[in-house]
């Protein structure tokens, strides 16, 4: 009774600052439609150009000086070079646990059909190698990548260098301490047992204050905001900074959540962290680089602020439905349900702003590879969104559940949504920080067709196969071991899917290494293009 005490007065106090926000946010004109504010991203120069460093074309115009390509401007020049650090080492350490994770992961699939590859060390079972792979792919690849690419668009949308930059390497040496020690902890089977929170808690703290430490330089920053309107982007990039805590410490607090009740926390975390953390940031980033890149404003402003307000007002419960049939109230999972299908409404607002626009300039799509990224990663949030809504739905849930679909469905949201946007972004922002262009231009499109190939083997291997695997446990006729022996071909799929994607990954951090290598352009402060 005292803990569900505490969580009520926690929501009341919480409900009254998201209120004070909301008064805050009509009282400063933040919810102005105007298409105007759809442009406060460019300069007088900037629309219709397109602006990628990686194009071999805007490279040649840059060369000759055409009018064409964006000119030089020294103020965002100053904003990167406030960021320039910070976001170096945190692309840098989630390049590297991106190839660890993908090790770790392909592992872990080879071993779905191989099982008794690996078995004579305890710390490359299944069970841990699987654990180790999220743990890494979540929190070290996803996390600070989208903190990394957060940290240097939220300064230049504020027109503000970012504060307090040494905060955030500080935080970041942190979070990599807690990753590293994390990781430790599970391959010698330490862990706290539930899905997405495997890290004790006990070393849960170092990413905690690494993650706040982090995040201070960015609220610093937009409370010296040189713009009275916030661009949508930072919409997405705050509100994830005050969901993630929330979530974080209130998932980890030890000793108090058992039974049904921790499995409920358990799947309200998981599912929000994919919801409120790495959704804002992949749909902030979408939001900056793909009207940026074009040149152009995306389809609708006022669509963009509905998709922001829609999502903040549907997804909270929306992970509950991983619990039907579970010994939970019906009328928490109904509740799921429902919010579900309501995320029809900011996904299809989303939709219609970036792919109208890409639809649009097709032009951009075939001429720049970080662009390609960066929609077909937003493609796939449209395409994960409307499956998760009709996932949950009971009568497909009775199917899909505990298979290896759902294990396609949190891919496509996780990879084929947020590591696509990622990838295309930080192809965008290493030339800028750097002041040089890719050292392995070659790389860039190889790694783009092996992800892409290798995760279209993936999705529809474990779509098709996890249906049919769900459909065999639902005949009564049939053995159990029928539904596991039908999956072994969809599972040697996923194992080459998956080898494709760590191919295309180690030739990303081969071009990440030769650019860090290279060091900064000595000019590059003054001369790094906007």
């Amino acid at each position: 009774m005292l803990t569900l005490g505490i969580f009520v007065v926690i929501s009341f106090v919480v409900s009254l600052g998201a209120l004070a926000a909301l008064i805050w946010a009509i009282s400063s004109d933040q919810f102005s439609f105007s298409q105007r504010q759809a442009r406060t991203i460019f300069t007088s120069d900037e629309e219709g150009v397109l602006d990628d460093p990686t194009s071999i074309e805007r490279n040649r115009h840059a060369a000759h000086g055409d009018a064409e390509a964006p000119k030089f401007d020294l103020a965002r020049s100053g904003i990167d070079a406030s960021t320039a650090r910070p976001v170096s080492i945190l692309i840098a350490s989630a390049v590297l646990w991106l190839v660890i994770g993908s090790a770790f992961g392909l592992i872990a699939s080879l071993k779905l059909h191989l099982p008794d590859w690996l078995d004579t060390q305890a710390w490359l079972t299944f069970g841990r190698v699987r654990t180790l792979h999220l743990t890494l792919v979540i929190y070290g690849w996803l996390s600070m990548a989208g903190i990394g690419i957060a940290m240097w668009v939220t300064p230049r949308i504020f027109h503000a260098p970012l504060k307090s930059p040494s905060l955030a390497i500080w935080g970041t040496l942190l979070w990599n301490v807690g990753l590293i020690a994390g990781t430790i902890a599970i391959a010698c089977g330490w862990n706290d047992g539930e899905e997405w929170l495997e890290i004790p808690w006990q070393i849960d703290g170092l990413l905690a204050i690494g993650g706040a430490l982090c995040a201070i330089p960015l609220i610093r920053t937009a409370f010296i905001r040189n713009v009275e309107h916030i661009y949508v982007s930072g919409w997405y990039y705050l509100a994830a900074l005050c969901w993630f805590p929330a979530l974080f410490v209130i998932a980890n607090i030890p000793g108090i959540f058992v039974g049904a009740e921790q499995a409920t926390v358990n799947w309200w975390f998981a599912h929000n962290v994919l919801g409120l953390w790495l959704t804002p940031l992949g749909l902030g980033a979408a939001y900056y680089f793909i009207p940026k890149i074009i040149g152009k404003p995306v389809y609708s402003y006022a669509l963009s602020l509905l998709g922001f307000w829609a999502l903040a007002l549907f997804y909270s419960q929306v992970g509950i439905h991983h619990l039907i049939g579970g010994p939970v109230p019906t009328w928490v999972v109904t509740l799921s349900i429902v919010q579900s299908v309501m995320m029809f409404v900011p996904v299809i607002a989303v939709a219609i702003n970036q792919h109208v626009v890409v639809a649009r300039n097709l032009w951009a799509f075939r001429a720049s590879i970080p662009l390609r990224f960066i929609s077909l990663g937003a493609i796939m949030y449209t395409a994960a969104s409307f499956e998760g809504s009709l996932e949950a739905l009971r009568s497909v849930n009775t199917v899909t559940h505990f298979t290896q679909f759902t294990v396609g469905h949190a891919h496509l949201g996780a990879y084929g949504f947020t590591s696509f946007v990622f990838f295309g972004c930080l192809y965008y922002i290493l030339p800028r920080i750097t002041g040089r262009d890719w050292p392995l231009p070659g790389l860039i499109a190889a790694h783009f067709w092996l992800v892409v190939a290798g995760f279209a083997i993936y999705f529809v291997a474990l779509t098709i196969g996890g249906w049919l695997q769900g459909e065999a446990m639902l005949d009564a006729t049939r053995p159990f071991s029928a539904s596991v022996i039908l999956l072994k071909p969809f599972l040697e799929g996923r194992s080459v899917g998956g080898a494709l994607m760590t191919l295309g990954h180690l030739l990303f951090a081969a071009n990440v290494i030769a650019m860090f290598a290279r060091g900064r352009h000595p000019a590059s402060a003054e001369g790094i293009a906007a």
